[in-house]
């Protein structure tokens, strides 16, 4: 039997690419590479490029790979860029989420684990950490197509043989240990690659949106998750499924957050380098502070993280942004050797 990873050649889902084969999985990768990367698909995984939204590759890639499962990694993540293309979220994740549903019924896949994100509960009222069943009220298109696709994913499941779990991502950061993949794609919004590139003088400086929040520093708080955690959870939930668990809904965090500064500090510790850092205004839909309680996810899936270190998630994702430019600088070399060699 194999795992249909769509999104797998993205930062989480090429994570879990790797992790699926590291497992025994027979892997499938369907992307349509438009934040992803073609190298970042391990060799040992059979890819497809296109998108998960169009129903015949969908049919093309069942009949092709004896398929049980599908981990659903595909979807658009920027929360500003949703504000301002609503209709495009509401595409790429919520309908094309309900089209690869239908086929995955259609085609006899009993289960499904949803890539979704706790935008889903929109501003926490107090400093608890946030257990799923907090009102869901998104301040955001993209939190609310994610909360959109969970509640379709219900439905079929009451409805069908057909079961999910939806696991609601925090802030996930840093690189896989072994340094096979990490963050890569141009202009990324994460807080902790932007700060990466700005210790290695690839930036001049790092924004920070909004400092009048009701935190300790004024800057917002955030639950950040080593990336390999994140993707253990998803193991788990896959063996869950696999198991004959019923539907469910988890957080992925550690129960603890840091602020904006507390972030940037760490990275300049760690790195040993100093970046200018410029005070911004607040941008729409971003939240005050939002922490996991990731109690559902310990006990029901056995969920046990081991990277929940703030330095060892800034080291990796250190490590890979090193290694990435590394690796843009031979892909440089690569092309002004083949074009010196060249005849005109």
């Amino acid at each position: 039997m194999a795992v249909l990873v769509t999104g797998g050649a993205g930062y989480i889902g090429s994570h879990m690419a790797w992790a699926l084969l590291d497992a025994g999985e027979e892997v499938v990768v369907l992307d349509r590479l438009s934040t992803g990367f073609r190298w970042a698909v391990p060799p040992a995984a059979r890819f497809y490029l296109g998108n998960v939204g169009n129903r015949d590759l969908l049919a093309q890639v069942f009949a092709e790979n004896n398929i049980d499962a599908i981990l659903h990694f595909a979807g658009s993540i920027v929360v500003p860029q949703s504000v301002a293309h609503p209709l495009e979220y509401y595409e790429n994740n919520t309908s094309n989420t309900r089209l690869l549903a239908a086929a995955a019924i259609e085609a006899g896949i009993r289960h499904l684990v949803f890539s979704s994100t706790a935008a889903v509960y929109g501003d926490v009222a107090d400093d608890r950490p946030v257990v799923e069943s907090a009102p869901t009220l998104p301040k955001n298109p993209y939190g609310q197509s994610k909360l959109m696709s969970e509640l379709m994913l219900k439905d079929a499941a009451v409805a069908h043989d057909f079961r999910f779990v939806a696991l609601r991502y925090f802030n996930v950061a840093g690189a896989d240990p072994q340094g096979r993949s990490g963050l890569s794609t141009d202009g990324a919004t994460h807080l902790l690659k932007i700060a990466c590139e700005a210790a290695l003088g690839h930036r001049n400086a790092v924004d920070v949106f909004g400092t009048d929040y009701p935190t300790a520093d004024g800057t917002g708080v955030r639950d950040y998750i080593h990336v390999t955690d994140l993707v253990n959870a998803h193991l788990m939930a896959l063996d869950y499924l696999r198991k004959g668990g019923d539907a469910l809904i988890a957080n992925c965090g550690y129960g603890r957050g840091y602020s904006v500064l507390e972030v940037l500090e760490t990275v300049k510790r760690v790195s040993g380098k100093e970046f200018v850092v410029n005070l911004s205004p607040r941008r729409p839909g971003d939240a005050a502070s939002v922490v996991a309680d990731s109690t559902v996810a310990r006990e029901l899936l056995g969920w046990v993280p081991r990277h929940d270190d703030l330095d060892l998630i800034v080291t990796t994702a250190l490590t890979w942004e090193r290694a990435l430019v590394e690796r843009k600088d031979g892909d440089l070399r690569t092309i002004r050797h083949k074009l010196a060699s060249a005849s005109f």
